[in-house]
């Protein structure tokens, strides 16, 4: 089994559904991304660079869905989240109902553009 996977289904069941949800979103949406363990979290890459983190806070109960070049994304600014971070801007669920697909989706395909 892999890292991350060991990782994700040692999550509590709340933490586990959504990062299972945002894995497969993530990767129907690119194909060819790679999901690795990184500085002890799961951590997508594309073309060998880093993409996205998936890090769930047990404290303040939500997964963030952290992307490497947010503070580059211009659509969907009512749903990132920045706080008060220089690069990252990331996409915050505390529950799998919270998750709009058609938002992350176009996160997603909007990150991916500035790795082309």
């Amino acid at each position: 089994m892999r890292l991350t996977d060991e990782y994700i289904f040692r999550q509590p069941e709340k933490y586990q559904v959504i990062l299972l949800h945002l894995v497969a979103v993530f990767e129907r949406a690119i194909p060819e991304v790679e999901l690795l363990f990184k500085w002890g979290i799961p951590y997508f890459y594309y073309r060998k660079k880093p993409f996205c983190y998936l890090a769930p806070n047990h404290k303040k109960g939500f997964v963030d869905a952290g992307f490497a070049r947010g503070f580059e994304l211009k659509r969907n600014q009512d749903y990132l989240i920045g706080e008060n971070r220089n690069t990252v801007k990331s996409l915050r669920y505390c529950t799998l109902e919270s998750i709009d697909n058609r938002i992350l989706e176009d996160v997603i395909q909007e990150a991916l553009g500035l790795y082309k």
